[in-house]
């Protein structure tokens, strides 16, 4: 079996960083998805795309695949820019701002 281990990245839809911490063990899928003719649902034949393993550290999912035999590929993550300023409302109405404000 193939896995990907992973930290996963924060929502689209917060801006805090919750559940980014642990690492994330993935199963590759073996077999492609079919979309069924009568519902239109997709589905697959495939029952281990479906679990989804959460580790502490990226060592601890090392170890777990290497005790069951799992090929697994580590992913590193993508750290967020340093230089990102929290900036308020006011701010889009600023007398020094770089373009134009207008609606």
């Amino acid at each position: 079996m193939r896995a990907r281990i992973y930290q996963p990245a924060k929502t689209a839809m917060s801006s805090g960083q919750g559940k980014t911490k642990h690492w994330v063990l993935d199963f590759v899928h073996e077999t492609a998805r079919e979309v069924d003719p009568l519902m239109g649902w997709t589905s697959s034949d495939d029952t281990q795309s479906q679990v989804r393993l959460r580790f502490d550290s990226k060592e601890a999912a090392l170890d777990y695949a290497k005790e069951h035999g799992i090929d697994a590929i580590v992913t590193s993550p993508n750290k967020r820019r340093a230089n990102v300023r929290p900036r308020g409302y006011a701010e889009n109405f600023a007398v020094d701002r770089r373009s134009v404000w207008t609606h």
